[in-house]
């Protein structure tokens, strides 16, 4: 036995504020506006919080560097989403104290701070926060291990 049921309530509604055309058929969605100076602002901020929080360094490690912007946007006025990629990197050279796989000390010496060596202990996790436009403040950010599947870090907002 199979029921269908018709009606004009839609399941995918919006509660955004809309614009009817009869003529066009169409709906535009009235959404608010982010520019992308206003996410670069927002994404230092969260890094500051990230990088000043003394919770977040010993779960994660010293944030590096946003290795990039997966996205952005402003679901509600006065509040702005971003999304990005960031390196985290905790204290020590990892398996091998020394800069180069090699073990030659005498080339360790001439390795740059970028050798591979160095970059163990790296974790690229992912950030998703949410800052007050006005006030500048973090109102919510979580940073993401394991492409979603692992744990998850919540920094704490007064």
């Amino acid at each position: 036995l199979l029921f269908i049921a018709c009606s004009d309530v839609s399941a995918f509604t919006t509660s955004l504020p809309t614009t009817w055309s009869q003529t066009a058929g169409t709906v535009r969605l009235q959404m608010a506006h982010a520019s992308e100076q206003d996410a670069k602002k927002a994404i230092d901020v969260v890094v500051k919080a990230l990088r000043s929080d003394a919770a977040a360094k010993k779960d994660l490690g010293n944030l590096k560097k946003v290795e990039n912007v997966l996205g952005y946007g402003s679901p509600q006025a006065g509040k702005l989403a971003v999304r990005f990629n960031a390196s985290f990197q905790k204290g020590g050279g990892g398996f091998l104290s020394f800069g180069t796989l090699g073990g030659n000390k005498k080339d360790d010496k001439k390795s740059n701070s970028k050798s591979s060596g160095n970059q163990r202990g790296t974790m690229v996790g992912q950030v998703k926060a949410s800052v007050d436009q006005s006030t500048g403040k973090v109102l919510e950010c979580s940073v993401f291990r394991d492409l979603g599947y692992g744990r998850s870090f919540n920094l704490k907002t007064r």
